[in-house]
């Protein structure tokens, strides 16, 4: 019989590899939280209709990469591609938004049929942030400058740059589309096959193609930055004042669009260039259209997601990982002979209780002592505590450190916990 496996595109994280998530995962909280932004949990099944009507049904997204399915109800239902929809259906739905202004993040899944490929997966997990209910810059500036001190945490800032750009209002944007199109409709039979689709469908996703003859074409074509109206300028203005104030580099890039249909005014990204062409690590911008779209009042909204397998994958490939990022233990209790064994549970219990976060591992199934140092050898535990028949007949224990030179030395059992603290 055949084994089962994983669906191709949705990867198992193994132990091996969970040390870096909880380390990178941490960190993000750490500093969101210093921010004051409070936490929301969010179901990964919406009804399909939320996207369409947010993503925009002539997208890739919705047209091409959803895993959308009929439940026994024949309802309509989506895996979520993306965590902005939910979020402002979920803010909307428990009245979050009357008369309050709400900051947000969250962490999870997302699931897009794209073709696989390194640091792209098909179920794929990002931590998102979500502001509501502030119109100006400044939130904007907050957003960015907050990603960029996750960097200096991170220590990758030196492999990151920042692109922005203001997409304007949707006013704005229906007059360029126009201009825009009416440009590449002369020059339609050099365009790439996507750019070929996307003219008529969502055509300022062209201006963020990779096709070298598509990007040759575009050299001449109609600039945004003409098109833009006073409020998004004076807008983008504010927020350049306020990066530039607070010493973040950033380009303005002009043919920076986002993916997504509800944007407007402020788009960001974080690129790369350590892993290969698809460079973007944390992408973002205003979306102040799209409570108003899903039903509700007019709000201005703001926010950004950043990829979990991107950043680490980021992180492993410049070598960015602290070393106390691991699974090994601190302690290892090698225990044999008669009696022995409930003493040991008793005395990892006192270390574990002793300091939050000790990793105290005790030998299960019994063997010799040879054998059991094997398996505190491959633990990575820095101490050993042994207990013996002659040592529990004594009251004592020995605390052997594992990855020192320091000398051994037998202890009491009401010792033991300073002993070990003085070894680790």
């Amino acid at each position: 019989m055949a084994k089962i496996q994983a669906i191709r595109g949705m990867n198992d994280v193994l132990p091996a590899q969970t040390p870096i998530w909880q380390y990178f995962e941490r960190t993000v909280r750490n500093l969101v939280q210093s921010y004051g932004y409070q936490e929301i949990r969010l179901p990964i099944v919406e009804q399909t209709e939320l996207f369409k009507r947010s993503i925009g049904e002539v997208t890739d997204i919705v047209e091409k990469e959803m895993y959308t399915f009929e439940d026994r109800n024949g309802d309509s239902l989506t895996l979520r591609p993306e965590g902005t929809a939910g979020c402002v259906r979920a803010v909307e739905e428990h009245g979050m938004l009357h008369n309050q202004t709400q900051k947000l993040w969250y962490a999870g899944p997302m699931f897009r049929h794209e073709r696989p490929q390194k640091g792209r997966y098909r179920q794929f997990h990002q931590i998102g942030v979500e502001t509501f209910g502030l119109l100006g810059p400044d939130i904007d500036a907050e957003l960015i400058i907050m990603s960029a001190r996750l960097w200096e945490h991170l220590g990758i800032s030196e492999y990151v740059s920042l692109q922005i750009n203001s997409l304007g209002s949707s006013e704005a944007r229906r007059v360029y589309r126009e201009a825009l199109v009416g440009y590449l409709e002369g020059h339609v039979e050099q365009l790439d096959e996507d750019s070929r689709r996307r003219l008529s469908s969502n055509p300022l996703r062209i201006l963020d193609s990779k096709d070298p003859q598509t990007q040759q074409i575009l050299q001449d074509a109609p600039n945004f930055e003409d098109y833009l109206d006073e409020e998004s300028r004076v807008h983008f203005s504010g927020l350049r004042a306020l990066l530039d104030a607070n010493g973040i580099r950033y380009e303005v890039n002009p043919r920076l669009v986002r993916g997504l249909d509800y944007y407007g005014k402020t788009v960001f990204e974080w690129v790369t260039d350590q892993l290969g062409a698809q460079g973007t690590v944390c992408a973002g911008g205003r979306y102040d259209g799209l409570v108003e779209q899903l039903g509700g009042k007019s709000t201005p909204a703001v926010g950004f997601a950043m990829g979990i397998e991107r950043l680490i994958l980021l992180l492993e490939s410049t070598e960015k990982v602290p070393e106390t990022v691991s699974n090994n233990v601190d302690v290892f209790v090698v225990a044999a002979g008669d009696g022995v064994q409930a003493v040991a549970f008793q005395l990892a219990e006192q270390l574990r209780r002793s300091r939050e976060g000790m990793k105290v591992l005790v030998n299960n199934g019994g063997g010799s002592f040879k054998s059991q140092f094997k398996k505190a050898d491959k633990s990575g535990a820095r101490v050993a505590v042994i207990l013996g028949e002659n040592e529990l007949n004594n009251g004592v224990v020995v605390v052997k450190p594992l990855r020192m030179g320091a000398e051994q030395r037998e202890v009491k059992f009401d010792a033991m916990i300073h002993a070990v603290h003085e070894s680790l």
